[in-house]
């Protein structure tokens, strides 16, 4: 029976290999492991092997989970991100909770988690989420608006804007993957060279993180390939 460790195992060779055809240092990348879903014990079983990030998608969900890992008291070092869409109503949540955001697509969720974020805690580490390939059902910030959103969240003092997370549709092939990428990466660029503190792009997933790291990624967000497949779940975020 194939066990979460051999699991990561595996990933992680993967992105070794990925950064080796890339001319990268595979200490360049981190592997975000998406838990959605998952049972706290299958985070601790991760944990246990190595891996200290993770990635929820479901606020209420995730924060049950969170408090659940912490309660099992194994996990000391273990970081939390949250990855899904994200509304007003649930950004409090979310502040009290998380270390990371990475799904900010309006200035307003922005305020609410930066007045929430409770003072004995570090700031918040974010990123914006933008749609690189337009899609009109996609959450995620136009690539034009992207300046103007970054600049204003880069002055709220509870938030620490890390860079861009990007969701393009799927591709049937390495190039095409790759060339969807690059527009993140190429506005990431962009970002910076206004004066922007930035050092995180999340990009890539189970099936394209190859072509994410070719384009430059810093951050995948792994989750099949990680704790195998899961059912189906609707779920408010």
């Amino acid at each position: 029976m194939t066990t979460i460790e051999d699991n990561l195992h595996r990933v992680r060779a993967r992105l070794q290999q990925a950064c080796n055809a890339a001319g990268r240092s595979v200490n360049e990348v981190t592997l975000l492991a998406v838990s959605k879903t998952f049972e706290a014990d299958a985070v601790r079983q991760a944990y246990a092997a190595g891996q200290q990030a993770f990635g929820e998608n479901y606020v209420q969900e995730g924060v049950e989970k969170v408090e659940q890992v912490r309660a099992l008291g194994a996990c000391p070092h273990i970081v939390w991100h949250c990855i899904g869409p994200l509304q007003s109503n649930k950004t409090r949540l979310v502040a009290e909770h998380f270390d990371w955001v990475q799904s900010i697509d309006r200035l307003k969720i922005a305020q609410r988690l930066n007045e929430q974020r409770p003072a004995q805690l570090p700031p918040l580490q974010v990123c914006i989420q933008v749609n690189v390939d337009g899609g009109a059902n996609k959450s995620g910030v136009a690539a034009g608006d992207a300046l103007e959103l970054a600049q204003a969240m880069a002055a709220l003092p509870r938030l620490r804007l890390r860079g861009l997370m990007a969701i393009p549709e799927p591709a049937p092939d390495f190039e095409t993957q790759r060339a969807l990428f690059l527009r993140a990466k190429a506005l990431f660029d962009e970002l910076r060279a206004h004066g922007l503190d930035l050092d995180t792009l999340s990009l890539g997933m189970s099936d394209d993180l190859e072509a994410a790291v070719a384009a430059g990624s810093t951050m995948v967000r792994v989750g099949r390939a990680v704790f195998g497949h899961r059912e189906r779940k609707v779920a408010a975020a």
